[in-house]
């Protein structure tokens, strides 16, 4: 029974998570997703906790302070090596996963090296691709509302590439 009710309640703080996971995907400019996603992400730091997912829950609090940084143009190469080399050794320290544990990094690092790129289109087909690790990684703890959010937010991602590029056209 504690079991059923930490994941309802993982699950709980992860739809709220997700719904702003969402909203994000429809966003336009960078520096709202970067703020919308900040939020969001500490919802998940705390579902991915509830949930045993220990390395989701260590890139995403690193995450929440790169997108801050981020969102205050403050973001260079030497803060992204610091953030990206504390990650992966907290992850490989922490990770009680096995090889899934290690999606979260992998998406983190990706993001945190690409999250400063001005085209809107190449921004949301680096969404797609790190949300794609996300889903795996989300069922595997069985957060089921972060999973369908996920694959939800992919589609809302595809569907703002195919506006964009017929704004471009333009």
């Amino acid at each position: 029974m504690v079991i059923n009710m930490t994941i309802i309640i993982g699950n709980i703080i992860a739809l709220i998570a997700s719904l702003l996971m969402i909203y994000s995907g429809i966003l336009k400019k960078p520096k709202d997703v970067i703020y919308i996603q900040s939020v969001q992400i500490g919802l998940l730091t705390a579902s991915n906790i509830i949930l045993g997912g220990i390395p989701g829950a260590i890139v995403n609090s690193l995450n929440f302070i790169r997108n801050i940084i981020c969102y205050k143009d403050k973001l260079n190469i030497k803060t992204k090596i610091i953030i990206t080399t504390i990650m992966t050794l907290l992850c490989i320290k922490y990770n009680n996963l096995g090889i899934i544990g290690y999606l979260p990094l992998i998406c983190s690092v990706l993001y945190t090296w690409l999250i400063d790129t001005k085209d809107e289109i190449k921004f949301k087909y680096i969404n797609i691709l790190t949300l794609s690790f996300w889903f795996i990684y989300d069922l595997y703890i069985l957060s089921f509302t972060s999973a369908i959010f996920d694959f939800g937010t992919i589609i809302t991602n595809i569907s703002a590439i195919s506006k964009l590029k017929k704004i471009y056209k333009k």
